[in-house]
């Protein structure tokens, strides 16, 4: 825990909400520590629940997207007004729902945060009122609070706590329920490597059921792997295989066949038989490039900063293979970017940060 962002954070919400009460502090403490762990009973309950929430809520002046104290923050439910799906929030609201070993402590720890602030004066609540509301609150196990009366009469609070790296991606969930609406979606998931494609890729598959395709699985064949092709931009990848075997198919909507490329073995695996969904998604650095472009109807970037590329990088490889990605790899695909123009052909762009 940063003990100076839970300072900042508190203040923040005062100064955003001067009418709260001590226990609406407390609600935001303990989301913040525990999320939304206590709320889930069953999905279809879950999204019944936050459609008819959203068809009575007020519409939010404020952020839409509030952050909390740690991973979670709050949704606002005029998103739902913005074209995003009751089930789709629910499911991100569902896959939050995890428990917190270590919940307790940290809301003890920001309590001890919210204390300090109350003693130097930053904020407007009598110190032995608070500690008596903490005490009583903890000999009761910390349970979770309800908003109180006052914020209720002059907020109007209508939200769902989700965790932070969801609400990333709320801008592409809103457009993709949208276009579902009309018909099927083919999304691109595009960006640098390490940048979060295929977690990405993972989320939606969660929350649609999707099917996923890797453009990891198209790499070259040592005997593709000339001079040549290499040092053309983009030319790191079998597209044209993965025209014929995937795109192709796909945009007839029919069965889709095709062997995956292994690295380790630098062989093709069995055939892999796959079928079209309303939503498909293909992710992966490459998959943008002009001539599998017109195959989408919808395509995203997933912009990372150099500097927190080489920190995940890093995290997650030896010494010898994350000097591959900095000497071989991230060349490659800077100079397929710069010269195709990905991001700005892309139609969402998504900063990643920390």
């Amino acid at each position: 825990m940063c003990k100076e962002e839970t300072k900042k954070l508190l203040i923040k919400h005062y100064q955003t909400y001067p009418k709260l009460q001590i226990r609406d502090i407390l609600k935001f403490l303990h989301q913040s520590a525990f999320g939304c762990e206590h709320l889930i009973s069953d999905f279809f309950a879950v999204t019944e629940y936050i459609r008819n929430e959203a068809m009575e809520c007020q519409i939010h002046e404020g952020e839409l997207i509030e952050p909390l104290d740690g991973e979670y923050c709050r949704v606002h439910l005029d998103y739902i007004k913005q074209g995003l799906n009751a089930e789709t929030l629910g499911k991100l609201f569902c896959l939050s729902a995890v428990h917190n070993e270590n919940g307790k402590q940290l809301l003890e720890e920001k309590l001890s945060v919210l204390l300090e602030l109350i003693k130097e004066g930053t904020l407007p609540f009598k110190e032995r009122d608070v500690r008596e509301a903490i005490e009583e609150w903890k000999a009761d196990g910390f349970p979770a609070c309800h908003h109180s009366e006052e914020f209720r009469n002059a907020y109007f609070p209508a939200y769902r706590v989700i965790k932070k790296e969801y609400a990333l991606f709320l801008s592409l969930f809103v457009k993709i329920d949208n276009m579902l609406q009309r018909g099927s979606v083919n999304l691109a998931i595009e960006g640098g490597c390490a940048s979060g494609k295929s977690t990405l890729g993972k989320l939606l598959k969660q929350v649609y059921d999707c099917t996923v395709f890797h453009m990891d699985d198209f790499f070259l064949q040592p005997k593709q792997r000339t001079r040549e092709r290499l040092e053309e931009p983009g030319g790191n990848v079998d597209r044209e295989r993965f025209l014929q075997e995937v795109l192709s198919p796909l945009s007839q909507n029919i069965p889709i066949e095709y062997r995956s490329f292994d690295c380790h073995t630098l062989t093709l695996q069995p055939s892999i038989m796959l079928f079209p969904k309303k939503l498909n998604v293909v992710e992966g650095v490459y998959c943008m490039h002009p001539e599998l472009e017109r195959y989408y109807n919808l395509s995203v970037f997933l912009d990372i900063t150099p500097k927190q590329q080489k920190k995940r990088i890093r995290k997650r490889n030896s010494k010898e293979l994350a000097e591959r990605f900095f000497n071989e790899w991230i060349p490659m695909e800077q100079r397929y970017f710069e010269a195709m123009d990905v991001k700005a052909r892309c139609d969402i762009n998504i900063e990643i940060g920390d």
